[in-house]
């Protein structure tokens, strides 16, 4: 298949690309690098099957062609990170509704599939785990910018539900749970690289909180695999599916166990959510995935330790450069 992938130059669109090329398939990366790396594509550049468009999915034109000439689109392109959310809340408004729309229009234009990433920030201050997709939501009041993100996604999913119930367009959406492994940055307040990046440094690894609510980090290998999967299930399109382990560990430990796995000698520094975020914020102290429903559609499990994983990230780290 020709494949395209907004956001292709990013963590996970990156790990993807790798994978549909390794499968035979021809891939399209569209990205306009805001928070995506050329880095991260460019060992790809000069593949037979391999393109790329540095722009932005907003540009219409730039869009219809590249729809036009592709079997299926993987929809990664979004503002992510919580410190851009907190800083930049018009930017990951416009950027996540107006793009998702977009490609939509223009998936639907051509009878295009389209997956469509959404997060699991989706559940908001849900207190039932773990989380299933057809929970309700509680989101946080429209005065704390925190839930901007979540609220942006959720427009997604009901524009993707929209198009599928209206126009049948196959769609097919999914909740990420904190996806981590080589090539993510802790720019953005991405906690996992962030820990490993510090204690690399011999700097303190800093706790936002008090350190006790907890993840569940999910392997970016495993993320692709049900990703691939799910674009090939017929009885996936249609439906919302979460993807995230279900290994959880608070952040505190998170923390201890990247300074044991680096062999640093970092201690842990606890910094109050108002003094990162500004006053008022909030945070989930739990986010568990039910994922019971993916593995009866494709049969999908995560099969990769959480302690593997931050061996990977931290070997990618070490390296004089990434």
């Amino acid at each position: 298949m020709k494949v395209l992938i907004t956001g292709g130059a990013g963590f996970i669109g990156s790990h993807l690309a790798e994978a549909l090329l390794d499968a035979g398939h021809s891939v399209t990366v569209i990205d306009n690098l805001s928070t995506g790396r050329f880095k991260n594509i460019e060992h790809l550049v000069g593949l037979p099957n391999f393109n790329f468009a540095i722009e932005t999915i907003c540009d219409q034109i730039v869009m219809d062609r590249l729809v036009s000439s592709c079997d299926l689109i993987y929809h990664l392109a979004a503002a992510v990170g919580v410190k851009l959310i907190v800083q930049d809340p018009v930017h990951t408004i416009e950027t996540n509704v107006t793009g998702t729309r977009i490609v939509l229009k223009t998936a639907l234009r051509y009878r295009k599939k389209v997956l469509i990433a959404s997060t699991s920030e989706a559940y908001g201050k849900g207190v039932r785990f773990p989380f299933s997709e057809e929970d309700d939501v509680l989101l946080g009041p429209t005065s704390r910018q925190r839930w901007a993100y979540a609220a942006s996604k959720m427009i997604d999913e009901f524009l993707g539900l929209a198009y599928y119930k209206q126009h049948d367009l196959p769609v097919v959406l999914f909740r990420l749970f904190n996806t981590i492994g080589p090539r993510q940055t802790g720019t953005y307040g991405m906690v996992a690289p962030g820990f490993v990046q510090q204690a690399l440094a011999g700097e303190p690894l800093t706790v936002y909180g008090d350190g006790n609510q907890s993840r569940c980090f999910c392997d970016v290998a495993d993320a692709v695999r049900a990703l691939v999967a799910l674009a090939d299930s017929p009885g996936a399109e249609g439906e919302l599916f979460n993807i995230g382990s279900t290994e959880e560990i608070s952040i505190a430990e998170l923390a201890e166990k990247v300074i044991e796995l680096s062999g640093s000698s970092s201690k842990i520094t606890f910094i109050p959510y108002d003094e990162a975020y500004g006053p008022g914020f909030e945070d989930m102290r739990r986010r568990v995935p039910d994922i019971s429903k993916i593995g009866k559609t494709i049969g999908w499990v995560p099969e990769i330790a959480l302690d593997d994983t931050l061996k990977r990230l931290i070997d990618y780290y070490r390296k004089p450069a990434f």
